[in-house]
């Protein structure tokens, strides 16, 4: 039997957030200056989402100790900054370890509609 998670955006509401509706909230807080979005899943997993804008570093964890996985964008080169935290921190990514805003944000639809990463998206974990 297939159970399909349900996830919250963690500063927000309670309100479970539909695979379509996580990206206006996503666009919604990028525009209102949070650049940093924690989701948590009914099954305890987190979902990460840091952007500068134009790139996006995009994690999974499966519980509160996970290293997790992320993301990658093989053989891009250079690094980028701007992804500012919520507790002010200025931080800087390899761009293989970022990607574009918008795959970021068919990772995070999909992951939040399925669970699990698209085929063919690629992602090295971390742990």
């Amino acid at each position: 039997m297939l159970v399909i998670e349900s996830w919250v955006i963690n500063d927000d509401s309670a309100v479970p957030v539909s695979s379509e509706m996580v990206l206006e909230a996503l666009r919604s807080r990028i525009d209102s200056g949070h650049l940093e979005t924690w989701l948590t899943s009914s099954s305890g997993r987190s979902l990460a989402f840091l952007t500068n804008t134009e790139r996006a570093m995009v994690m999974l964890l499966e519980d509160e100790g996970d290293p997790g996985e992320h993301a990658v964008d093989p053989g891009a080169q250079g690094s980028s900054n701007g992804f500012v935290r919520s507790n002010g921190q200025d931080d800087e990514y390899a761009e293989e370890d970022t990607v574009s805003i918008h795959e970021a944000f068919r990772l995070v639809k999909r992951i939040v509609g399925t669970g699990t990463w698209p085929a063919g998206a690629p992602w090295v974990a971390d742990r």
